[in-house]
């Protein structure tokens, strides 16, 4: 990179004087980087808040089918840290799942002979992938930049919500290209593009078309490009052998079976590339925007022009920043610079999605695959719930509730256009997956609706969660209505289905409770306690039974079999996952001490590699403790429902320590779309939902000295611990507003009514705070 062109960037994003540094927003303390590395799966590059845009580099190009799945696993995002070269920049991307999709139209910038495949990482000069150094590359949030060293070429990206924009710095050469490459994509498989094309409608303005068959079946997004200097040279390569009177005319000196009219200036087929040659370009940079659409050409065309009418790039960028501070400034952390940079981070990255999925003119493309009118509010994709239901969404009702209504009523828009009735289970642009379980949707609605959260249509909400839960088509629904269980003769993963089902059933009957439907809460209420169905008394572990309530003969504790009883995880770890009546679980498992000896054994017995080697999403292992997948999250909270508290706090110190950082790979496993990083921010503070729905926080131990949210209503929450330090962890005790606290847990009154949840920490753990019976959390069993 040209020497003043690095010293800018790096000038604009550290901020070199105190006092620039003190003048700028807590955007200051995000590093897009912390999470890239190992399997977090976050990407490093541009994006808004809730954006429909994540314009961001892909650093690979696996093919499903082809190469080891692990490599195909570590690029979910499209990017890992741990490569060095770059395949180009596209422009949708998730963000720390655990299976992937996406990485629409990549894009990139060259010199010198123009190569149509993007090669390989052993041979980067096979194709037109570049080399990069992480020591040459830069980032802020919103906005991303590069030297592509093969090229001698400075790529910047950054974004508004629908389009992204793109500068692009020809150091050296004076003619530069730029490929579209329109059969690249992430999971990619030889058969995944199910039609594209690219037209050229004048010498500045390309319009573009995808769809793919992939995670989600014939999803189709629309593209329209602008350039800010003419088109020099153009070509069309068009690499599908087998498109409609071509007929394998590629590898053969048969011509096509009919004339080709090349004053047309598109192709359409499956393989489908354009290279757009600018000269001159060592003068000035060329700068290009791309606005995207779900529902048609014209309408991306609307989104480009309506959200960047102009050329200015530091405009974009600089808007770009301050949407991100403005949601980031909603909370002030005092700690060390680790500790900012981890908790800014995770913010940054829970507020992500789910994401707007919508045009500027209201429309969108509904999950029936019809085009909608949304204009009276926003719609929004990206429902991975069985993920983010537990932390993300709760955190969403206190950074921006008005935003968890347009969210919600998106949901309820998708039951309406859904042909079998249903809410989302996970679902993205325009498709459900059906992946993971239960029916999660249910506790976001119940969980915002009881906090008051209510600008949806709230009669439509009660039909959707009925028919969600009752539904004859939806995972054994009928079975587990019959038996109070799902017989594991009937669906794989049977227990966890069970026990979430039954968690879900809760948070209706809360929410119904609420509204005085009294008998139809009472159903759900009995619903909620069929998690005792599928406890093993002789064993003392939740275990899978058939539909004649005969146990599971082939049973291990430890075995976290693919298509087992169990989702993503063991017995060990899913025999805690009764969230909404651990004073029940208590009794089952032999009362307090056990319980605690029972949680101990989780966390200090190891686990083979064996016994998870058939799932590639369990990680962070301490013992059987998972922290890299979602149904471990909550555990270390459940010392307080014995009256142990004291035990939590060594324990969420003991995850914190050994498996967060502020590096690449400084996340424990997927962040899975916010929700790993929802978890980070609630523990940070101090507390944690471990039962959405119940209005309740468990306390663990805070982990930075003092944090403060500015609500909605106008209020300030603030947490502070004195005398935090690494060997003062534990809680000796705590005041709510001066008033002592001696329950363990917090309520969402609480927090809303503002005001300063007090910690006074200390080396040696206060084993009577928080112990008695009337000082623990709720639950729907008595505590004995």
């Amino acid at each position: 990179m040209h020497r003043s062109i690095w010293a800018a960037a790096m000038v604009s994003l550290t901020g070199l004087s105190a006092v620039s540094e003190a003048r700028e927003s807590n955007t200051q303390w995000v590093d897009t980087f912390i999470g890239t590395g190992g399997d977090g799966h976050t990407f490093p590059g541009a994006v808004v808040p809730f954006g429909m845009v994540q314009l961001s580099p892909d650093t690979d190009n696996p093919m499903r089918g082809v190469s080891p799945q692990p490599e195909i696993y570590k690029r979910c995002a499209g990017y890992h840290y741990d490569d060095e070269t770059i395949v180009g920049f596209s422009h949708t991307h998730f963000s720390g799942t655990g299976h992937s999709d996406l990485g629409d139209l990549l894009v990139m910038p060259m010199t010198g002979e123009v190569k149509l495949d993007a090669g390989t990482a052993e041979n980067p000069d096979s194709g037109y992938r570049s080399r990069f150094s992480h020591d040459k590359e830069w980032a802020e949030p919103g906005y991303y930049g590069v030297e592509l060293q093969d090229y001698d070429v400075t790529a910047e990206l950054t974004t508004t919500t629908r389009v992204g924009m793109h500068k692009y710095t020809f150091n050296s050469a004076d003619h530069g290209h730029i490929l579209f490459d329109l059969t690249s994509a992430i999971y990619n498989f030889e058969n995944k593009v199910i039609w594209s094309d690219i037209r050229k409608v004048d010498d500045r303005t390309l319009v573009a078309y995808r769809a793919t068959n992939g995670w989600a079946r014939n999803r189709q997004m629309y593209f329209a490009i602008q350039f800010s200097q003419p088109i020099d040279d153009y070509q069309f390569i068009n690499q599908d052998n087998m498109r409609y009177r071509c007929m394998n005319c590629l590898d053969s000196k048969q011509k096509h079976s009919t004339i080709e009219n090349t004053a047309v200036k598109m192709t359409a087929g499956k393989a489908v590339k354009f290279v757009a040659s600018f000269k001159g370009v060592n003068k000035k940079p060329v700068y290009m925007k791309v606005g995207l659409s779900a529902v048609s050409r014209s309408n991306a065309l609307e989104n480009l022009k309506t959200e960047i009418p102009h050329w200015d790039f530091e405009k974009v960028r600089a808007q770009a920043k301050q949407d991100w501070a403005k949601y980031l400034d909603k909370v002030d952390v005092e700690g060390t610079r680790s500790e900012k940079r981890q908790f800014y981070t995770a913010l940054y990255h829970a507020l992500q999605a789910p994401s707007i999925y919508q045009d500027v003119n209201g429309q969108y493309r509904g999950v029936d695959g019809e085009i909608h009118d949304g204009k009276g509010f926003e719609h929004y994709t990206l429902f991975s719930l069985w993920d983010t239901y537990r932390a993300l969404h709760p955190l969403l009702t206190y950074i921006d509730p008005d935003r968890v209504s347009g969210m919600i009523q998106s949901m309820l828009v998708h039951y309406q256009q859904s042909y079998e009735k249903m809410l989302p289970i996970w679902s993205f642009h325009a498709h459900e997956t059906w992946t993971m379980i239960g029916y999660h949707a249910v506790s976001v609605i119940a969980d915002a609706y009881l906090k008051g959260i209510r600008d949806y249509d709230i009669d439509l909400a009660v039909e959707a969660i009925q028919s969600t839960a009752n539904n004859p088509v939806y995972d054994a629904i009928p079975e587990y209505k019959k038996f109070g269980y799902v017989p594991m003769d009937v669906l794989p993963e049977s227990v966890s289905i069970t026990l979430e089902y039954a968690y879900n059933d809760y948070a209706i009957a809360r929410m119904f409770e609420s509204m005085g439907k009294t008998k139809l809460a009472q159903e759900y209420y009995a619903r909620a306690m069929s998690y005792k169905n599928v406890f093993d008394p002789q064993t003392g572990f939740m275990r899978g039974r058939d539909t004649k309530g005969n146990w599971n003969k082939d049973f291990n504790a430890y075995e976290a079999k693919y298509m087992g009883p169990f989702t993503e995880g063991n017995s060990m770890q899913y025999s805690f996952y009764v969230p909404q009546d651990v004073a029940g679980l208590i009794e089952l498992m032999g009362g307090d001490d056990a319980f605690e000896k029972r949680l101990d054994d989780l966390f200090d017995t190891p686990l083979s590699a064996d016994m998870i080697k058939e799932h590639e999403d369990i990680a962070g292992l301490i013992g059987n403790y998972a922290h890299g997948n979602e149904p471990s999250h909550h555990i270390a909270y459940l010392y307080n429902y014995a009256g142990k508290p004291w035990r939590t706090q060594e324990r969420i110190r003991q995850i914190m320590d050994t498996l967060s950082s502020d590096k690449p790979d400084g996340l424990a496993g997927n962040d899975d779309v916010g929700q790993m990083s929802a978890w980070y921010i609630f523990s940070a503070m101090g507390f944690y939902p471990v039962s959405p729905g119940d209005l309740s926080y468990a306390i663990g131990a805070p982990q930075t000295p003092k944090v403060t949210i500015k609500l909605a209503n106008g209020k300030k929450f603030t947490t502070t611990a004195k005398g935090l330090s690494k060997t003062h962890k534990y809680i000796q005790s705590v005041s709510l507003n001066g008033k002592p606290l001696e329950r363990n847990y917090l309520t969402h009154a609480d927090i809303m009514a503002g005001g300063e949840l007090k910690y006074v920490m200390g080396d040696k753990p206060n084993k009577a705070w928080g112990s008695t019976h009337t000082a623990r959390p709720p639950s729907l069993s008595e505590y004995k």
